[in-house]
């Protein structure tokens, strides 16, 4: 996880080691917002959400990046998601928990939904963009588009399953000095 690294090079989707999840503080900042897959404007007020918090944390610079992240994850929720069995009942909206945790070195951002089921997290690359030339976005895979995006604009992702059902797709992204200046 110290390895040096650039926005081009894939990262690792593992869940931190035991020994890096001690160094977590406890404190820092936290919101949380719940809202329903079948609300037709979800993924805009978890954006809204996400964007408010960003400003009130002095954290504007990531704010492009950190809504696209959220948009991804919660559109991925609404257009892929089925509840398990035991967390289903018949009529009922599909529930998605959206979290931001902050700590001076690092923005956590949690998706949770109410399946089991765990994403294709991107390992690398899909394509070299050296062969890839013009054509780039044509060689890219007809879907997990949006997961290889959350990836390329994260330091870390990883999915962890829930206690009774469903799971939480993490990121996050480290800090750098100019943005943990800005942080209140």
């Amino acid at each position: 996880m110290n390895a040096p690294h650039s926005r081009g090079l894939a990262r690792p989707s593992v869940t931190p080691t035991l020994h890096d999840q001690k160094r977590i503080p406890v404190g820092g900042h936290f919101r949380a917002l719940t809202i329903f897959a079948e609300s037709p404007d979800c993924v805009r007020g978890s954006r809204a959400m996400v964007g408010a918090c960003l400003r009130d944390w002095g954290l504007t610079p990531l704010m492009d990046d950190v809504r696209l992240v959220v948009s991804e994850l919660v559109g991925n929720v609404v257009h892929h998601v089925v509840p398990d069995e035991c967390l289903s009942r018949p009529g009922a909206a599909r529930r998605i928990d959206v979290v931001l945790r902050m700590w001076p070195q690092w923005l956590f951002i949690g998706v949770a939904d109410e399946d089991s089921t765990l994403p294709d997290l991107p390992v690398g690359e899909f394509v070299s963009p050296e062969l890839a030339g013009e054509l780039s976005a044509a060689v890219l895979p007809d879907s997990g588009r949006g997961l290889f995006i959350v990836h390329r604009l994260v330091d870390f992702v990883w999915c962890e399953p829930g206690e009774v059902g469903g799971k939480t797709v993490w990121c996050r992204f480290d800090l750098d000095d100019r943005t943990a200046d800005n942080v209140t």
